[in-house]
């Protein structure tokens, strides 16, 4: 990949992150050659299909890949400067929702159902702060106050089944922020939520990151939701990235097959066309990956070329975006070069 497309030094670093997990079918190409940078107070969304490593990508960012049968074959983590691949448990411990928190994509199997969810926002303050459970449950009566969930004194002595799907997003945002990370990971974070509950959800999101200044990487399907909050984007494909740069360059004009079909396949208000563009077959089984490119089975512009050799991230348009693509456009002065 090439150099950053910013000068100030990231809060995260990641390089030619690989992970694998080996299984009854074979081995699961989870995630290959993954690089990307991330700076305080901005927003990266990574984009794609399910099944293209977004998630697990996510996992190996908090040490939460299962090992076995999940292992990080090859690649750099580094958080300020700390390598995250191979830290020891007890340092993970130290560093999960101290510097690094995550919101998971389902909260109500994400919160214990047999304990109040002020009890449970608590522990991190207990397990984290050393303090007693009467401040604990202070502290996170105040923190639900905060995500906008009413009555929070009363309610934090409620389970997760009193609570709708929108409460529970907003308790797992307060769990996610109770020590302030410098990082947040929002995997698919309005997920089964009504259009109004997603924007509240987005709004809060976006309210917490001007109020604290932690860097936020979403990890979404949702086109829409990316347009309206992401200053960069990250577009997986099979496990790797096949496009990245900023939002704005992306929804303008993007790069990678891959991208224009998954913006061909939104609807649009003020659109002439009568169908939608799907993209057309399925995603490639990521046990027996294809040869050369591995959207090449989808891909309306493959040629031998593409059939046999894997493209790299390479430099595209102005120079502010890289996309994985032999058929992508190359700027003039790219191009003349000998």
């Amino acid at each position: 990949m090439s150099a950053p497309l910013r000068e100030d030094n990231p809060l995260l670093t990641v390089r030619d992150l690989t992970v694998r997990f080996d299984t009854e079918d074979g081995i699961v190409n989870a995630v290959s050659d993954l690089s990307y940078d991330l700076f305080a107070g901005e927003t990266l969304a990574i984009m794609g299909e399910s099944g293209s490593g977004k998630s697990v990508s996510a996992q190996a960012l908090m040490g939460l890949v299962p090992m076995p049968p999940g292992r990080i074959e090859k690649g750099s983590i580094s958080f300020v400067g700390q390598e995250l691949v191979g830290l020891e448990e007890n340092d993970w411990t130290n560093l999960r929702g101290e510097e690094i928190a995550m919101i998971f994509q389902d909260p109500l199997t994400s919160l214990n159902p047999v304990f109040p969810v002020g009890w449970q926002i608590g522990e991190t303050f207990r397990l984290h702060r050393t303090i007693g459970r009467r401040e604990a449950m202070r502290k996170a009566a105040e923190l639900m106050d905060r995500v906008g969930i009413p009555n929070a004194g009363k309610r934090a002595r409620q389970f997760p089944h009193q609570f709708s799907g929108g409460m529970r997003q907003r308790l797992m945002i307060a769990m996610a922020l109770a020590l302030e990370p410098k990082i947040l990971i929002a995997d698919e974070p309005t997920t089964a939520l009504d259009v109004t509950v997603q924007a509240q959800i987005m709004d809060l999101l976006a309210d917490l990151q001007r109020d604290t200044g932690m860097a936020l990487i979403l990890i979404t399907h949702d086109l829409g939701v990316v347009a309206s909050v992401a200053d960069r984007v990250l577009v997986m494909y099979a496990g790797r990235a096949v496009e990245t740069g900023r939002a704005g360059d992306f929804y303008a004009r993007p790069g990678h097959p891959y991208a224009q079909g998954l913006m061909g396949s939104v609807p649009r208000l003020l659109s002439d066309t009568d169908r939608l563009l799907p993209i057309p077959g399925h995603p490639p089984s990521v046990v027996q990956l294809p040869t050369g490119c591995s959207f090449h089975p989808r891909c309306a512009l493959a040629d031998d070329h593409c059939r046999t050799s894997r493209p790299d991230l390479t430099v595209y348009g102005d120079g502010s975006r890289q996309v994985a693509c032999f058929k992508a456009e190359t700027p003039a002065a790219l191009r003349n070069q000998p």
